[in-house]
């Protein structure tokens, strides 16, 4: 062991006294031999952990997890590698986590070989899914809150999310090394909302790795080993994949009883394809190749299945002699905004379509649509999670395969109920879903329109809280809760329409709040609403492209920013223009565009007047003429860019 000590001291002179104490320590308390040599299954199911990180945005989720593989001799410590499970070039830009990743990390304890199961999960709301999915395969979780920011939005959520799941929640200070950091408030906090004693709470530091010890010999005494048979017949679930273009889609699966080797033959239990195993694999984090995977472990299969359409997360596989029942898996991610995409150039489509389809291969929680339009060509209609999904997609697009996509303005789902006819009594339902304003029924067809709803938590100092009241009224919200977190804070709920936040609530509340309140939202189902179509006319004749789906009481104002912005957008032409905003055949707003005037009087210098009035009519009798039979000529970046707001 001192050859190791002096070894370390020595690549170690250039750093601070802090480092050398801290890689000392990992080096003679973790690993007795590394990951290549370590026998992943001779470890009993009594020795194995499967648990998930779990916290607000940016409260430092990926920082403990670097630092839990560095202890435990999973990945070496080098200066300026931060975040090592986040992958994607967004997530390293951002600084946020986009997909969860899993790393299965060996850790001694008393002489005793321990298995880790580390699933790093997102923290906006957006990817709640992702959180979801990791939860499915977890005995417990970190509940990681920072000792400055304290308990926010999504931690709220991702604890119930936990405390459903009936999950061993560990809860975790971070950043008790800041100056600001108040872990007797946060505390308090902890057990205002959630009723966790102060003394149950590990305090630490993921920046310098203060307590990291403590946060492991935690994991392994508190929370349970997974509840599996190894001896009974195979259940493999399916909890996450991703495509590689030489091996086809991998299965990241958790085993659930028996075991799996390489040469088997699995089925699966929703397509009822049968697969021959090729290759089996361990995330340690790195892909170390291993023959066989017994129950309680996380692995990587990879069968050569060439469509990841046929690898349904929540799907159970068998093997093919013993046919089982499914396990019982999670809800799919529903998509809650959509937009449409369309190629820059006519002839950029057959590009944007394989950019979009081999994307889609590693988040299957976009939804993807064909949809044409008029104005922008042949495109596609897609559906996201929320706001930033939708941005993270898009920016995919552009750095990992060259995209240069249109992106039109995002709207939600309606829900339209209506009146009893022949063709309706004929397919047995009134009721259709939309989330395109072009395909919003004529309001004579209509009995009920209903829209979405979202179960809004906010949480903010005090000091903001009637700017965020005010805010949220304007939005038709409905507050349904109040809560005082401490003396400084306060938690509201609320319950929002979803075309009211998905734009630019965020924004606002940061705005007013000087980014200090922060917002979680979750499905809330459908609400009864009084919801038309507005259409846009140029000169009478209806634009579809334009058209949008308001709340009867914000009809007029949205007319007015909407003829308003078309006014600075469409060019001048030879013939007067006028843009009318329509709720059911009445024009809510109006604006004119002047057409341009030619002095038709300037080449006369003299003489009777009737000259002059004989030229200004023949002037206007032209106009009269032109404007029955000129079409109004609206250039394709004029569409663009009032759709893309």
């Amino acid at each position: 062991m001192f050859r190791y000590v002096n070894k370390l001291i020595e690549l170690n002179v250039l750093r601070s006294k802090r480092d050398i104490p801290y890689k000392i320590i990992r080096r003679c308390y973790c690993k007795e031999k590394p990951n290549e040599e370590f026998d992943f299954v001779s470890v009993p199911i009594e020795h194995i952990r499967n648990f998930s990180i779990i916290a607000h945005v940016d409260h430092g989720k990926s920082t403990l997890a670097d630092r839990l593989l560095e202890y435990t001799g999973a990945i070496k410590r080098v200066e300026g590698q931060n975040q090592v499970l986040d992958k994607l070039q967004v997530e390293k830009e951002r600084g946020i986590t986009v997909k969860a990743q899993s790393a299965s990390i060996v850790y001694y304890l008393e002489g005793k070989p321990y298995i880790l199961n580390l699933i790093d999960t997102p923290g906006h709301v957006d990817f709640s899914s992702e959180v979801s999915r990791s939860l499915s395969v977890c005995q417990g979780v970190i509940l990681l809150v920072d000792a400055n920011d304290g308990v926010q939005a999504q931690t709220v959520a991702n604890f119930y999310l936990a405390f459903g799941k009936d999950l061993e929640i560990i809860p975790v200070l971070n950043k008790i090394d800041l100056k600001q950091a108040d872990p007797d408030r946060v505390c308090n906090q902890l057990r205002t909302l959630f009723d966790i004693e102060p003394n149950e709470v590990l305090k630490v530091s993921a920046k310098l790795g203060i307590g990291i010890k403590e946060v492991i010999e935690k994991i392994i005494q508190q929370l349970p080993h997974p509840k599996v048979d190894r001896k009974g017949p195979l259940q493999a679930f399916l909890y996450d994949s991703w495509y590689d273009k030489y091996r086809g889609a991998l299965l990241l699966v958790y085993l659930n009883s028996g075991s799996i080797r390489i040469g088997d033959t699995i089925t699966s239990h929703h397509s009822k394809k049968t697969y021959e195993v090729k290759t089996l694999a361990v995330l340690t984090p790195g892909e170390q190749n291993v023959k066989q995977l017994v129950a309680g472990q996380i692995g990587l299969i990879g069968c050569n299945m060439r469509n990841i359409k046929e690898a349904i997360v929540g799907d159970t596989f068998y093997s093919s002699s013993m046919p089982v029942g499914p396990l019982p898996g999670f809800k799919p991610p529903k998509p809650m905004v959509f937009a449409g995409i369309y190629p820059s150039g006519l002839s950029d489509y057959g590009e944007l379509r394989k950019a979009i389809e081999k994307l889609i291969l590693n988040d299957s929680a976009v939804s993807v649509e064909m949809d044409t339009s008029p104005a922008l060509g042949q495109g596609f209609r897609l559906g996201f999670l929320g706001l930033l999904h939708m941005e993270v997609f898009s920016q995919r697009l552009e750095q990992e395969h060259g995209a240069e996509p249109i992106i039109t303005a995002p709207s939600v789902t309606y829900m339209i109920k209506l009146k009893p006819t022949k063709e309706t009594l004929k397919n047995g339902t009134d009721e259709i879903l939309i989330n395109n304003p072009a395909l919003f029924p004529d309001h004579f067809k209509i009995e009920e329109t209903y829209e979405p709803l979202v179960l809004g938590t906010i949480i903010s100092p005090d000091t903001y809280l009637g700017p965020i009241m005010q805010l949220c009224i304007s939005r038709r919200g409905v507050q349904l809760k109040a809560t005082n977190i401490d003396n400084e804070r306060v938690m509201l709920q609320y319950s929002l329409p979803l075309c009211e936040i998905v734009l630019d609530f965020h924004d606002a509340l940061k705005s007013i709040s000087s980014g200090y309140a922060s917002f979680d939202y979750e499905d809330a189902g459908y609400q009864l609403s009084s919801l038309v179509r507005m259409n846009v006319l140029l000169n009478n004749v209806p634009c579809d492209e334009l058209s949008t789906i308001v709340h009867t009481s914000k009809a007029q104002t949205v007319g007015k920013q909407m003829v308003a912005r078309l006014k600075d957008l469409i060019p001048r032409q030879m013939i007067h223009i006028a843009i009318q905003a329509t709720v059911n055949g009445k024009v809510v707003a109006r604006e004119n565009i002047k057409p341009f005037r030619k002095d038709v009087t300037a080449k006369l210098y003299g003489g009777d007047v009737t000259r002059r009035m004989k030229l200004l009519a023949q002037q206007a009798a032209g106009k009269k003429k032109m404007k029955t039979i000129a079409n109004i000529s609206v250039p394709r970046h004029t569409f663009i860019d009032f759709l893309k707001k």
